[in-house]
């Protein structure tokens, strides 16, 4: 998986809320690095398409973690961005549909869900050498990541790119995700199972006002700065 020494090489951390820019910043890093980019994201996205498709309720806590452990999940790289397989069919277009979005925080609370998808995280990460994303991977999944990020911005903002990303497929106003970003921010904050929160030791990134290679310039140049001191 990897090609140098461990040496050679530091775990990224990349924390924050929905439609931080997260995903595409982390993929740009993994890239410029030549590091492997973990879509933690994307992973509780699977299960929770897994979810709707067995018609199993986020609420039926029991049947959810009972299908969780049943399922296996791949991230491959693709040319057009990292490809995510559920028990071996590619989910990458359909995890991304607004029927998923407003359902995988109250997944992503099931602790056996995190527990399964964790182990999992955990493992891609012993190498060293990866950028993962998600909500909680600095504080809880990856807490010895040399690295940490916490990339935010307003709720305008994040409303506003997410809208750009979907408005030519669905039909959603751009004042109803700033609402639905609102509260996911919400759900993820105050659930009790492995919460959004920006670790202690995290540098905390506000990309209101700034570009997508202005975000990975910056988090570049302090992973070779980590780099250096961790040798």
């Amino acid at each position: 998986m990897q090609q140098d020494g461990d040496g050679d090489r530091i775990n990224i951390a990349i924390d924050g809320p929905a439609g931080a820019g997260k995903s595409t910043v982390a993929r740009k890093v993994a890239e410029q690095l030549g590091y492997v980019y973990i879509d933690t994201g994307a992973m509780y996205r699977a299960v929770t398409l897994s979810a709707i498709r067995a018609s199993i309720a986020p609420e039926d806590g029991e049947r959810l973690a009972a299908h969780a452990t049943t399922l296996e999940i791949g991230l491959k790289p693709g040319e057009q961005g990292q490809k995510v397989y559920l028990n071996g069919e590619n989910v990458t277009s359909e995890i991304r549909s607004r029927e998923v979005t407003l359902l995988v925080s109250p997944v992503a609370a099931n602790e056996t869900v995190r527990e399964v998808l964790g182990t999992l995280q955990r493992g891609f990460a012993e190498s060293k050498g990866v950028v993962m994303d998600g909500r909680d991977i600095g504080s809880h999944v990856l807490p010895n990541a040399e690295l940490k990020i916490f990339l935010t911005a307003s709720v305008e903002e994040r409303a506003r790119r997410r809208y750009n990303e979907i408005a030519d497929s669905q039909s959603i106003t751009l004042e109803q995700l700033a609402v639905e970003i609102a509260e996911r921010d919400r759900l993820d904050e105050g659930r009790d199972i492995a919460p959004l929160v920006c670790a202690k030791d995290a540098l905390v990134m506000d990309s209101t006002a700034m570009t997508i290679d202005e975000v990975v310039e910056a988090i570049v140049k302090l992973s070779r700065t980590k780099l250096a001191e961790a040798k």
